[in-house]
């Protein structure tokens, strides 16, 4: 198993009247693990991983649109400032879209991790100009596919 870990710290505002992460916020922290795994960053003092081959400047000629998304939640997330380990990989690589699954546990460092959800994202590669879907080059395919695994299997359907 090749997995990406994102860590991605809480925000106090992450959480709701009951004291944990809201299932809204979740999708916030799923977008920020996607979008650090995936663009290109800025700013060359970041940790940049091998997936991240999009740009996402302004004058970008790709964009990238969400078309499916589910989150299976398994445990209440906490408040913590250590950062959430977010696992991330790819789940299927197709002609123009890929399914980006994930894994969201509990910090790094302690003696166990608690798995808090599961979720998997489907992303269409969309041209800038036309708004139509284009096709995965073939060095987004060469960065994405040594972390391809079994999608996420969800337990409650």
């Amino acid at each position: 198993m090749t997995r990406l870990h994102v860590p991605i710290p809480l925000r106090w505002g992450d959480l709701d009247a009951f004291n944990h992460v809201n299932n809204a916020s979740m999708l916030k922290l799923l977008e920020e693990a996607r979008v650090r795994v995936f663009w290109i960053p800025t700013l060359a003092s970041e940790d940049v991983p091998p997936t991240a081959v999009i740009d996402a400047s302004l004058e970008a000629e790709t964009l990238t649109l969400v078309a499916h998304q589910e989150i299976e939640y398994l445990a209440p997330i906490p408040y913590q400032r250590d950062p959430l380990d977010v696992q991330l990989w790819m789940g299927k690589i197709g002609g123009a879209s890929l399914q980006v699954a994930y894994e969201v546990y509990s910090p790094l460092g302690g003696a166990s991790q608690t798995l808090y959800a599961r979720a998997s994202t489907t992303v269409v590669m969309v041209d800038a100009k036309t708004l139509k879907p284009r096709r995965i080059s073939d060095v987004e395919r060469a960065a994405w596919e040594p972390f391809l695994e079994d999608p996420i299997e969800f337990s409650r359907r």
